[in-house]
């Protein structure tokens, strides 16, 4: 059985990853982050967690992990 330590709370892991609870929550709606709900809160593992992290800095086959669009205005050319 996983104690306590093993599991963190949305709070816990924002705390851990140094980023706002909604990044945590944008990640786990758009299913980039391993999580799991025990009702209506948000849980995670922390050995998948770490798991997690360390695809994210190495991902696998050497592929960049994707990045998200500047956003603003295209300029003209």
């Amino acid at each position: 059985m996983a104690s306590s330590e093993d599991i963190l709370t949305i709070a816990e892991l924002s705390a851990h990853l140094r980023v706002h609870p909604t990044t945590i929550y944008r990640l786990l709606s758009e299913g980039r982050i391993p999580g799991f709900r025990v009702g209506s809160a948000w849980r995670f593992s922390r050995a998948a967690i770490e798991i997690w992290e360390k695809e994210q800095a190495d991902p696998i086959g050497g592929e960049p992990v994707p990045t998200r669009k500047p956003k603003g205005r295209k300029r003209r050319k």
